[in-house]
């Protein structure tokens, strides 16, 4: 929410949808106790949720949780039976010291180890998408998505009908969009570039 206050967005805090929100509307809906491999400051988002004795695994990025102690933990609770939610799968993600692995590699060794299947709620799953634009009154056609990842964020909302934009920022790296089937409606340099486009062409 600060970044986006920093970046001069007029927005409100019940206009945010995120994979954290789609978590926590899961884990309220399967009522369940999670264990939470989450970083401490998504620690709030499950603010309220019981954590004590859990029978279900809930995974995010969480660089300080992925070790050997805690993921064997998380590996035990899903063979007697726990249902894995990842909060997405992403690949890596892009820090101030370069690329670094995210999420996605140590929820798929889990699904392997286990025999199972993670409920991925974030990016790229169609129901993150359309569960953001309900109650904005927009068809996915009418949406746009702009992203620095080709799969995750222009692939995913290409693949409920929006539009997605990606950006040549943050984790984009040389030939991206070519890695998707649709490609990109557009690739741009930069989020403002993309803003522009859309401000000239699509509305």
């Amino acid at each position: 929410m600060e970044r986006l206050k920093k970046l001069e967005f007029d927005i409100s805090e019940d206009e945010i949808f995120t994979s954290l929100t789609a978590a926590r509307n899961l884990v309220e809906q399967k009522q369940v106790r999670p264990m939470l491999l989450v970083d401490d400051r998504a620690l709030p988002d499950f603010k309220g949720i019981q954590t004590s004795d859990p029978n279900a695994v809930v995974i995010g990025l969480a660089p300080e949780h992925f070790h050997y102690q805690i993921l064997n933990q998380a590996f035990r609770l899903l063979l007697d039976g726990a249902p894995l939610i990842a909060i997405h799968k992403a690949r890596y993600y892009k820090r101030k010291d370069g690329l670094a692995l995210g999420p996605g590699p140590f929820v798929t060794a889990l699904e392997f180890a286990t025999d199972t299947k993670a409920t991925v709620v974030g990016k790229p799953a169609q129901t993150f998408f359309l569960e953001a634009l309900r109650g904005t009154g927009c068809e996915p056609e009418e949406a746009v998505m702009i992203g620095d990842d080709c799969r995750d964020d222009v692939g995913g909302a290409q693949n409920v009908g929006m539009r997605g934009i990606l950006v040549k920022t943050g984790k984009y790296r040389t030939a991206d969009e070519e890695k998707i089937n649709p490609a990109p409606y557009l690739t741009c340099e930069s989020f403002p570039h993309a803003v522009d486009h859309i401000l000239q062409h699509l509305l």
